[in-house]
Order: C-alpha cells, then structure tokens, then sequence
C-alpha cells in the first residue's frame, strides 16, 4: 500500500454510516462500493471503495467517483453505486440528483472513474423512479442493467457497457417492490431479488423470486431477509450477492439500522452467507450479530451457533 496514495488500513467492520453495498469479485479479490450515509436528506456527493482479500482487513480506496468534481450534470444524491468489469474497463453504475443514472469507466475498480458526460437513464425516460441500478453478467458474458423504484425495470446491455437498445426495456412490479431490484444466476436457476417498504421503515427487507430466464417470468418464493428485532436488527435491504471465488459459496451484502440508536439515515453495512438449496430455492438469511463477515473460514451462520 502506497502511504501517499490517501488509502488506509481500516478494521474489519467497516466505521461509519454506509449504505446499498455492492459487493463483488474483481481478480480475486473483494471490492465493496456504498452509498455514504448520515445526512439526514442523504445528500451524499461522492462514492468510495473498500477492498479486501479476505473480508477480514479491508483496505479504504477513499473517493473513486464525485458528482461535482467529475460530472457536469449532477452535484448531489450519489447512491446506490454498482460496478461491472468487461475487457479490462470497470464501469460504476450510480444514482444522482434523485432520479437519474449515469454510469463511469475506469481502468481500475479503485478509480479514477471518468464520466460518461450525462444519464444513461434520465428522470422520465420509464415509469418510476430511475434509482438504484445493479449490473449482472451472465455466464455467456451477456450484461443487464436493472433499476427502479415503484417498478423494476431490466435490459440487456451493449457490448460497451454504457447503452440500450429502449425497446428492449422489460418493466413490472414484483411482489411488494419498492427498490433495490438484484440478479444473479447458480446453474439453470436466475434469482430476482429486492426490497420491499421503505428504508426508514424497520420493515424493510429483502424478498426473492426465481426463473429459468433472466426476463422471467418469474415465480415469487417468499422473505429472503428481514428484521430480527430480539437482536436489535432492523431495516435489512438493499442487497447484492455475490459468489466467493472458487467454490459455490455465496454472500449477501445490505444495509441494516445502525446499532445502537441507527435510522434511515444512519446505516451500517453487513454481510452473510447465501445458501442455495439442492430444490433451486434459497434458505433464508439469519442476519448475523456482527456488522461484517470477519473470518471466511471460521464464520458459521447466526442458526448454527450454539452457546457453551
């Protein structure tokens, strides 16, 4: 690590006020890209990365992208960050000005990421909300873009990674959707993922559907993730998944109240493992005790502990 590059060596769980974590693989390593939270009109300007061999010591990047220094049409609302690699280019998918998403390309997932020079999705371009974006490749190496607040909306993307055919736009409400709409794929089997409530709401959570398709349809299978009140967890959503390299084990990234005394407005990252049952379903998350996985080898699921 550079000492004059600004980048820092920070604890395993991750201090401070963050939200809607993208978390993925790049060459081996995890990269985790939030939302920065604590303002009471979420008025964040900026997005910065977190890495970590292990989810055990997580290296903080600082700022990798910022509205007012690195766009010409957006100075606030940074949210919901996601980033995809292709052909040695990442590019950052993120929200802005409320109802916007543009999207940013680097040469590496740590920055810095050069603008693409206005929306990709404009406030009005679809029904709802142009919020959240999330970006899934598939194993064919095919690439979908999906957003939306009030409906959902999914597209294929082009080969460059920043544009769409408009025509090809799917839109629909799923069970009980507000936002954070997620894909991912284990074999034959596609999983639509995403919150339902409001985030302020200690009732937000994390619903599921499957397919055989990544356009559906898609059949509801219920609660992926929720509150556990008894522990003081409230407001679990706002996901990602990702697969751990080199084995077919999996982790949910979201954003839950802060503990003690968290809001809407005041959130804390957390992450657990994802399990796939031999029926193509998914268990349901216990939502763990600690704020981050801290040891990928020794962690064991909150429903698997026992006390001595």
């Amino acid at each position: 690590m550079n000492p004059n590059s600004g980048e820092q060596a920070v604890p395993a769980i991750i201090d401070g006020y963050y939200a809607d974590p993208h978390l993925c693989v790049f060459d081996g390593r995890f990269y985790l890209y939030p939302t920065t939270d604590g303002s009471d009109s979420w008025d964040s300007t900026s997005f910065k990365a977190f890495s970590s061999p292990d989810l055990l010591e997580w290296t903080d990047h600082g700022i990798v992208f910022s509205l007012p220094d690195h766009t010409h049409w957006a100075r606030e609302h940074a949210w919901a960050p996601a980033v995809a690699e292709r052909n040695g280019s990442y590019f950052l998918y993120y929200t802005a000005e409320q109802e916007n998403i543009g999207v940013a390309i680097s040469s590496s997932p740590t920055g810095p990421f050069a603008d693409l020079g206005r929306p990709l999705i404009a406030e009005g371009d679809f029904p709802g909300r142009a919020i959240d974006p999330n970006v899934f490749v598939d194993d064919d190496g095919a690439a979908y873009l999906c957003w939306g607040n009030g409906i959902a909306h999914s597209v294929p993307l082009n080969e460059d990674m920043v544009s769409f055919n408009p025509a090809l736009v799917i839109s629909w409400i799923p069970t009980g959707f507000r936002e954070a709409v997620n894909l991912h794929r284990r074999a034959d089997t596609y999983y639509l993922s995403w919150s339902e409530n409001d985030t302020r709401d200690e009732n937000y959570r994390v619903r599921y559907a499957t397919s055989t398709s990544p356009f559906g349809p898609w059949t509801e299978r219920g609660v992926l993730l929720e509150k556990a009140p008894q522990r003081g967890i409230r407001a679990t959503g706002h996901h990602s998944i990702v697969r751990i390299p080199h084995t077919d084990e999996w982790l949910i990234a979201y954003h839950r109240f802060a503990i003690p005394g968290g809001t809407g407005y005041r959130r804390e990252l957390a992450i657990d493992p994802l399990v796939h049952t031999d029926d193509g379903l998914l268990q349901k998350v216990i939502p763990s005790s600690e704020p981050v996985v801290r040891d990928l080898a020794t962690y064991r699921p909150e429903s698997e502990k026992t006390s001595h």
